[in-house]
């Protein structure tokens, strides 16, 4: 085969992408990843500053990492059992929800969930207990039937998930009405959307619910960090004779007679392959890498009018001191006790004061890491979810169409604003710290855009495409060319991006991979895999083997 041939290309390396293909590399074909980033890892990846901090940039945990987990048997498959492992949080409370005058410590599992809740609620116990029982009905069935090793009928499907068919499609606010809860046992249910980065009314129960069983089966930190679930899934690849390119941006996915022909990267450079995935953004693959003239007039539409989820602002704090003594749990703070109020009020563009906050402690979660933060000191992060689209930011196009953006007056001012805004907001949940601040650093949804191309700067793909919960499937009309990522029907997050990989992987090779791999099977020879040394970087290795040792690699100490 030529050196500009491959059996596959997989444009984008975040968790979908890689683990599609490692997958693919695992069952031989000739793969070929390409990244526009220094690094491989998508909203896995990690970043370095003052050679004393690392910041993770959308691991802040992992839910369903035990035993009988998703994401390890996803790992496992490929041979990488004991290369990633993880560090549990407190089970007994990984999330911690404060509302004015309440605060609920969210445990493991639904009954002990439940009844934490109906004790804090005691006024909206019965609807509770009705919400609760709902979710994890349709928590349980769609799992199993993601696990599930056959192909169903219809009125099989129909009999396995009765409760999935009846709420599965409703919105969380219609669920809340059917409930009749309280705008405060809203808050505190939905406390967590901006895990997929939507409010109650935006959001279907089938999401709600997984998401919430995802991290009630276990909430999880990866040792070493996101980077190591990235430099993993790059170790597997190039043992099982793929190759990762990165600082390699596609300008296009050539499409010839409805199928793919191979990619066209932006210095001009052809590459062939029958099988192109695009791990790219969605709306971005549809309109500009492929062309809206190679799908037809339904799904164009569909891509035209879709809504992305929320995007974040992020200010990455590390302090000289340590926090005062808090559990290793993260920090759900509502200003006040109606989140759907909350999220009217981000709709137009009303956040300040920030009416919530998620805190993510890393320091905490891996105490005593080096590269984490030097001993005696902190590391977290604060975050909110932003506005929609640009306006807000004084942008025009983004950084995605080549608008520079950062020495925009107007931008700038809107920045520092928000930073202040939520610096502020963070003292109120946690207590004075400002004048231990070592390093700060904000990123906005703007920044996001700039480093994964992301429509909107969001990490969780489409909100709506279609209809209420309609998102696409990773098998695209055109011959020859798949999707994955956050914006496909596997769901965002790390695991659902992972899921979604497996399940293009699948197709591609027709075979039953997930429920395969949770079941114990190997596709990857762990003895292919190379050693690691103890001056191991996961950063280097996710630059791929061609650009592992070039200059320019921030390291810590």
């Amino acid at each position: 085969m030529r050196q500009d041939e491959f059996d596959a290309i997989v444009v984008g390396s975040g968790m979908g992408g890689l683990v599609c293909a490692a997958y693919l590399a695992a069952g031989g074909r000739r793969v070929l990843v390409l990244e526009q980033h220094d690094v491989a890892g998508g909203n896995s990846h990690v970043f370095r500053r003052r050679r004393a901090y690392e910041f993770d940039v959308g691991v802040h945990y992992l839910g369903d990492c035990g035993p009988d987990g998703v994401l390890p048997a996803i790992f496992a498959g490929l041979g990488l059992e004991g290369r990633v492992t993880y560090r549990e949080m407190d089970q007994d409370g990984f999330d911690r929800i404060a509302l004015p005058g309440l605060t609920v410590d969210v445990p493991q599992g639904w009954q002990g969930y439940t009844k934490r809740l109906m004790e804090a609620l005691p006024g909206d116990a019965a609807g509770i207990l009705m919400f609760t029982d709902i979710c994890a009905a349709v928590a349980d069935e769609t799992r199993e039937l993601m696990l599930s090793d056959g192909d169903l009928s219809v009125a099989d499907l129909m009999a396995r998930t009765p409760v999935t068919a009846r709420w599965g499609r409703s919105t969380v606010t219609e669920l809340f009405d059917h409930c009749s809860l309280s705008p405060r046992a809203r808050t505190v249910l939905a406390a967590q959307s901006p895990n997929y980065g939507m409010g109650p009314r935006d959001a279907v129960v089938s999401q709600h619910a997984a998401v919430t069983d995802h991290y009630l089966r276990g909430a999880y930190y990866p040792r070493g960090g996101g980077q190591v679930l990235a430099a993993s899934l790059v170790e597997a690849l190039e043992a099982y004779g793929g190759e990762l390119r990165t600082r390699s941006r596609v300008g296009r996915i050539l499409v010839e007679g409805g199928r793919v022909t191979g990619v066209g990267l932006a210095d001009g450079t052809v590459l062939k392959a029958p099988l192109v995935v695009s791990n790219a953004d969605y709306t971005r693959t549809v309109r500009d890498l492929v062309g809206e003239e190679h799908f037809g007039r339904r799904l164009v539409a569909r891509t035209r009018q879709a809504e992305m989820a929320l995007p974040f602002a992020t200010l990455y704090i590390a302090l000289d001191t340590e926090l005062p003594a808090r559990p290793n749990a993260n920090l759900w703070w509502y200003r006040d006790g109606d989140i759907e109020a909350a999220y009217r009020r981000l709709a137009e563009e009303r956040i300040d004061p920030v009416p919530f906050l998620f805190v993510s402690f890393a320091s905490l979660k891996e105490p005593g890491a080096r590269h984490v933060c030097p001993p005696g000191h902190s590391n977290f992060q604060v975050m909110t979810l932003c506005p929609p689209g640009y306006e807000y930011w004084g942008v025009r196009e983004g950084p995605a169409a080549g608008e520079r953006y950062r020495r925009n007056q107007a931008y700038q001012e809107r920045k520092a604003y928000l930073t202040e805004a939520m610096l502020s907001a963070a003292e109120e949940a946690l207590g004075p710290f400002r004048d231990h601040i070592v390093h700060l650093e904000t990123a906005t949804p703007i920044t996001h855009e700039r480093y994964t191309l992301a429509t909107g700067g969001t990490p969780y793909g489409l909100a709506r495409w279609g209809g209420v919960g309609n998102r696409p499937d990773t098998r695209s009309t055109i011959e020859g060319l798949h999707m994955v990522g956050a914006s496909t029907r596997y769901g965002s997050g790390i695991t659902g991006a992972a899921v979604g990989g497996m399940a293009c992987a699948a197709q591609i090779m027709d075979r039953r991979l997930l429920s395969e791999v949770h079941r114990g099977a190997r596709l990857g020879a762990p003895e292919l895999l190379p050693p690691r040394a103890t001056d191991w970087d996961p950063l280097a290795v996710s630059r791929g083997a061609g650009r592992r040792t070039a200059r320019g690699l921030a390291r810590i100490g």
